[in-house]
C-alpha cells in the first residue's frame, strides 16, 4: 500500500472491545467446566466413555441447532439473541449444581448446547457485521484472542476452584454468566437489521445449505480438538505431567502468537493461500501428541496445533462471509458452527471410546489422519460449492 492511499479503516473500537468482553466472559465460564467436567463424571461413578459423552452431548446439539438458532438470530437481531443466551447460561450453572448424577450431567449439556449454538452464532455474525470488509480476517483473529485468553486462564482456575468442590465452581461459572448478561444487555444493535416478518419464518431455505456442506472441513480437523479439550488433561494425569492445564497454557500461547502475526498478512496475501498450511499444521500437532504424553511431546504437539488452529477457523470464516448475502449471515454461521461442534463432538466421545480400548497414543493418531484429509476435502468444496455460492450472490 502506498502513502498516498486511504488509510486502514477502524478496526478497534468500543464495540469492538465490549464485544471481546462478551466473549472473554463466555469462554472463561465454559472452559473452567468442560476439563473439569470429566473428572466430576468419573468420581460420580462414570466411565470416560460416559466422560466424553459431556462435551459430546453439547457439542451434538449445538451442532443440530446450530443452523436454526443463526436463522433465528437473523430474524429476531443477534443482540436479543445474546441477551436469551446468557440469561439462559446463567441458569445452567444452577442445575449442574443441583445434580449429583454423572447420567443427568450429559443431558444438561445437550440442552444447554441449544443456547450455545445461538450465542456463537449471534455473536460472530455481530462481529460480522461492524468489522471492516478489508480488515475482517485481522478482525476476526484479534477477537478471537479473547477466547485464547480464557482457553489460558479457565483450565487451570477451574480445577483450583474444584478443589473448593463442585458447588464452588458452579457458583463461579454462575457469577461469570450473570456478568454475562450485563455485558449483552449494554450492546447496542448492528447496522444489519433484524428482519422478523420479511419472509416465513421458519423454512428449509432458513439454511445456508452450501456453507453447511463446505464447512465438513472443519469437521475434519475440529474432531482432534474435542478429544483434545475433553482428555488432554486426563492424558497428561495419566503420565504425570503437572499442572493438569499445562497443555491449555501451551495452546493458548501458540494461538496468540498465531493471530497476533497471521491476521494481517490474510487479508492481505488471500484467506486460501493461509488456510491450506495451517490444516497442515494441525494435523501435524495431533501427530506430535499421538507419539507420547510426556512434557516435551505435549509441548510440541500445543505448539504446533496452536499454530495452525489458530488461524485456521478465523481466516476460513472470512473468506465463507465474501460469499454470502449479509443479512444471512446469522444461517451462514450456524452452519460453519454445525460443522465445527459435529466435529468437537464426535472427537471427544470417539476419543473416550478409543482410549479405553487402545490407549490415547492411538487415539490422538486416528484424529491426525482425519485431519489430513481436511485440505483435499477444502480444495473440492472450494471450486463446487464456495465459488458457485458467491456467483450466485453476485447476480442478486
Amino acid at each position: 500500500m502506498t502513502g498516498s492511499g486511504p488509510p486502514p479503516e477502524p478496526l478497534f473500537t468500543p464495540r469492538f472491545f465490549v464485544m471481546c468482553g462478551y466473549t472473554l466472559t463466555t469462554f472463561l465460564s465454559v472452559f473452567m467446566l468442560l476439563p473439569v467436567a470429566p473428572f466430576r463424571i468419573m468420581e460420580l461413578g462414570g466411565t470416560k466413555v460416559a466422560a466424553g459423552m459431556f462435551l459430546g452431548m453439547l457439542t451434538y446439539l449445538s451442532a443440530l441447532s446450530a443452523p436454526l438458532t443463526g436463522a433465528i438470530a437473523d430474524r429476531i437481531g443477534k443482540r436479543r439473541m445474546l441477551q436469551l443466551s446468557a440469561f439462559a447460561l446463567a441458569g445452567f450453572s444452577a442445575a449442574y449444581a443441583a445434580t449429583d448424577s454423572y447420567v443427568a450431567l450429559p443431558i444438561l449439556a445437550a440442552v444447554q448446547g441449544l443456547f450455545w449454538s445461538g450465542l456463537l452464532s449471534a455473536s460472530s455474525a455481530y462481529m460480522a457485521d461492524v468489522l471492516p470488509e478489508s480488515r475482517r480476517a485481522e478482525g476476526f483473529a484479534y477477537w478471537g484472542l479473547a477466547t485464547v485468553a480464557a482457553i489460558a486462564i479457565a483450565p487451570g482456575l477451574g480445577f483450583a476452584v474444584y478443589r473448593h468442590g463442585w458447588l464452588a465452581l458452579c457458583a463461579t461459572m454462575g457469577a461469570l454468566q450473570v456478568l454475562l448478561l450485563v455485558i449483552a444487555l449494554r450492546l447496542d444493535e448492528t447496522p444489519v437489521r433484524a428482519r422478523l416478518f420479511e419472509d416465513r419464518f421458519l423454512s428449509l431455505n432458513v439454511i445456508e445449505w452450501r456453507v453447511l456442506a463446505a464447512s465438513f472441513t472443519l469437521f475434519l480437523y475440529s474432531f482432534g480438538y474435542g478429544g483434545l479439550t475433553s482428555f488432554v488433561a486426563v492424558y497428561a494425569d495419566e503420565n504425570g505431567v503437572s499442572p493438569r492445564g499445562f497443555y491449555f497454557m501451551a495452546l493458548a500461547l501458540a494461538i496468540a502468537v498465531t493471530r497476533l502475526a497471521l491476521g494481517r498478512l490474510a487479508d492481505r496475501v488471500g484467506h486460501r493461500e493461509v488456510l491450506l498450511p495451517s490444516l497442515a499444521l494441525v494435523s501435524a500437532g495431533l501427530a506430535l501428541l499421538a507419539f507420547g504424553g510426556t512434557r516435551g511431546w505435549m509441548l510440541a504437539s500445543a505448539a504446533v496445533f496452536g499454530l495452525g488452529f489458530g488461524i485456521a477457523q478465523p481466516v476460513y470464516v472470512a473468506l465463507v462471509m465474501g460469499q454470502v448475502d449479509p443479512r444471512r449471515r446469522g444461517a451462514a454461521f450456524g452452519g460453519i458452527l454445525a460443522a465445527f461442534d459435529t466435529g468437537i463432538g464426535t472427537g471427544s466421545v470417539a476419543v473416550g471410546w478409543m482410549a479405553d480400548r487402545f490407549g490415547f497414543e492411538a487415539a490422538f493418531g486416528a484424529c491426525a489422519v482425519l485431519a489430513s484429509l481436511s485440505i483435499p476435502y477444502f480444495l473440492l468444496a472450494e471450486r463446487k460449492l464456495l465459488r458457485r455460492s458467491r456467483e450466485q450472490n453476485g447476480s442478486l
